[in-house]
Order: structure tokens, then sequence, then C-alpha cells
């Protein structure tokens, strides 16, 4: 079957969790700046959490781009990941509530690295399901960053329990590496595109 409505359905569950993260901002009682002061750690765990659930909206819709059809196996995949992606909202409110404290820390690297491999766990389903010679194997290779996300979540979450800003610094990092989308399958696809027009 073709990738739309499955696209479709993902690209509506990421906008509510957004929506979701959004309501459980708090508007600030006071005109002043200082005012903000209590609202600044659900604040930053909004941002972080934002970036990250834009990040695999963005990578979600390149790995489709390369994707000519699904099966039964890679939508229980996409749902997999859509569960994990659809826990963000609670421990990002629960992080930012406790300012950062190291318990809810740990179960915000745990939701993260959960969905990382689940994410991984969708892009080795389509592949399985396109072959080896698929577009979007040839464009991922080796993976690297895929497989240095997983660690580094390992790493953040032992770090909760030692300095929680070492773990959220750990998250940053995984997100700025993250944050431009995957160039392997956009050039794959323009390739694919230019040869076809050939």
């Amino acid at each position: 079957m073709p990738t739309s409505r499955m696209e479709a359905f993902s690209d509506g569950v990421i906008a509510i969790l957004i929506t979701v993260m959004l309501l459980e901002l708090h508007i600030p009682h006071g005109t002043t700046w200082g005012a903000l002061h209590d609202s600044y750690p659900l604040l930053l765990t909004y941002v972080l959490s934002f970036v990250y659930l834009g990040i695999y909206w963005n990578n979600h819709h390149h790995m489709l781009m390369a994707t000519e059809r699904v099966d039964g196996l890679v939508l229980w995949a996409n749902l997999h990941l859509l569960f994990w992606l659809s826990l963000v909202p609670f421990t990002t409110g629960w992080l930012g509530e406790n300012h950062f404290e190291k318990v809810p820390a740990a179960a915000y690297g745990i939701v993260l690295l959960a969905a990382g491999l689940a994410y991984y766990g969708l892009q080795t389903a389509i592949i399985r399901s396109q072959g080896e010679g698929s577009k979007l194997a040839e464009a991922i290779g080796d993976d690297l960053k895929g497989k240095a996300s997983p660690v580094l979540y390992v790493i953040g979450i032992a770090l909760s329990f030692v300095n929680r800003w070492l773990a959220v610094a750990v998250y940053i990092g995984v997100a700025v590496m993250w944050f431009i989308p995957d160039r392997r399958v956009e050039r794959k696809i323009a390739a694919a595109e230019a040869t076809r027009a050939d």
C-alpha cells in the first residue's frame, strides 16, 4: 500500500503531541521578567522536546520519501514509534515541573532512547520490506548517527544520577547532532529523480 495514509496519520499525531506540550505551559502570574522565573524549567524542556519532535517529524518525512510502499510490519513499527513519541509530553512535563531532578531526567532519557530504537526498528522494517537495494537502504549506509544516538542516551540516563545537568547536556547534544535533516536521503532521492528524468 502507498505511504500517504501512514504519513498523514503520523503528521497528525506529532502535531497533537506538540499541542499537548504547549497546553501544559503555565501562564505566569505577573507582568515582569521575574514572573517567568518559575516557568523557565518547563519552558526549557518544552523547547527541547519541541526540537526532538520536529527532528522526528522531519526525518520521518524524509524516510517516507524514500519509501515506495508499506506493509503490515511497517505500519506496526510506525505505531511503535508513535507510542514512544506520545510519552514525550508526559516526561517533558515531569522534567520541567521538577526542575530537572535526577529521576525525571532519567525517565526523559529512557523515552528518548526507546523512541530512537523504535525509529531504527521502523527504518529496518522498511528496508526489509523493500530490499537491501532500496533507495532507503542505500541512503542510510553505515548510519553512524543512528548507532551513536542510543549509546549517548544510555550515557545521559546514567549521568542523570550523577549530575542531571550533564544528562541534559547529552540530550541537547544528540538533538544538535540530528538537527539538520538527513541529507543522505535527500541526495539519494534527488539522484534517483535525475536518473528518471534522463
